[in-house]
């Protein structure tokens, strides 16, 4: 009797100890949660909180710089500013449930809630990648068409574009979620591996490659075409101004910032593109691979690509506040008005 109360003890304690690392203890089908050491969870979220505060207030500084400012109100900066509310909307709305769904992997919320959740995902990361692409666009015409680019390019004109790329961007993602369209032919698969507390996407393959190409490689292919013309050019106009500088050396100083400005011109993007290609293409790779071949990539590895998408959102504002002087000057003048009190920005100058 005494061996049978231990062996019942320890059955209990078995399922005690299970059930601790359930995400609903008490569901038979409740999805498992991940085993980590204390420490690394603490040292995930960490970093994951100071990633969702840089993108939160950098693109928060980015907003209220361009509105404040009537320096910093053309079309381009209309187009940054609606970037940036995309990103800060991604790092207020979406990335703090991911937080919690990556270091727990469970998702506490309900169905309903993970539908609306991944479709704010989708309509923020495609309204994100939409506008950089539309940047490059505008970037295009500045500088390889600048006679034409001021009668064309209009804040009206910009307002519609990005009026498009919001609609569609909501509309597109909602429509996929909410209908089911990129689970039709998975249901099998679905019933095999669905728990409660997952919160997971999948896609077949028609929508597998037509998601990627049409909200990624597509504006891609526009961007890196066009930044790599801008490229050119912005060497060509430098080669051109450092053959001025030994031909004329009276304007010899100005014709040196010239080339600084181009060259730095021409880094920016190369800059902007690498972070941009760093970032988004795993994520799409993985999204066809996986499609295709049942799913192979591990459910770890496809949500850190999933967070390596998320650090676009993080690096737009601090690219702009690191190489743009505009954005310097209006990033000062509104930290120095928090700390010290109001500053008139109307005795500043943006040059």
């Amino acid at each position: 009797m005494k061996l049978l109360a231990n062996v019942m003890t320890l059955n209990k304690t078995d399922i005690y100890f299970e059930n601790m690392f359930l995400c609903y203890p008490l569901l038979p089908d409740s999805c498992p949660k991940l085993h980590r050491l204390t420490v690394v969870k603490v040292a995930i979220y960490i970093l994951m909180v100071l990633m969702i505060l840089t993108t939160v207030f950098g693109n928060l500084l980015i907003i209220i710089s361009i509105s404040h400012f009537k320096q910093l109100q053309s079309p381009t900066h209309l187009i940054v500013r609606s970037l940036a509310s995309s990103d800060c909307l991604l790092g207020s709305l979406v990335m703090p449930y991911s937080m919690v769904r990556s270091v727990e992997g469970c998702w506490y919320l309900g169905d309903f809630v993970c539908k609306v959740h991944s479709s704010l995902d989708m309509s923020f990361c495609i309204s994100s990648i939409l506008h950089l692409s539309l940047i490059s666009v505008d970037r295009y015409m500045a500088i390889c068409d600048p006679l034409r680019y001021r009668m064309r390019v209009t804040n009206n004109t910009v307002t519609v574009f990005i009026t498009f790329i919001w609609l569609f961007s909501i509309l597109y993602s909602f429509f996929i979620v909410f209908s089911g369209v990129n689970k039709i032919g998975l249901e099998s698969f679905i019933l095999q591996v669905y728990c409660v507390g997952s919160c997971v996407l999948f896609f077949n393959k028609q929508w597998g490659i037509i998601c990627p190409i049409l909200t990624f490689f597509l504006p891609g292919t526009i961007m890196s075409s066009l930044y790599m013309k801008i490229f050119y050019v912005a060497q060509k106009h430098a080669k051109i101004m450092s053959e001025r500088v030994t031909v004329m050396a009276a304007r010899g100083l100005k014709s040196q910032s010239s080339v600084h400005r181009e060259r730095k011109a021409a880094k920016t993007l190369a800059i902007v593109m690498g972070v941009f290609l760093f970032c988004w293409l795993p994520i799409f790779i993985s999204t066809i691979i996986d499609s295709f071949l049942n799913f192979v990539t591990p459910a770890s590895v496809f949500d850190a690509l999933v967070w390596f998408g998320y650090f676009n959102s993080t690096c737009n504002p601090l690219i702009y506040g690191f190489f743009y002087s505009r954005f310097q000057k209006a990033f000062k003048i509104l930290i120095s008005s928090c700390i010290y009190g109001f500053i008139d920005s109307s005795t500043f100058t943006f040059e």
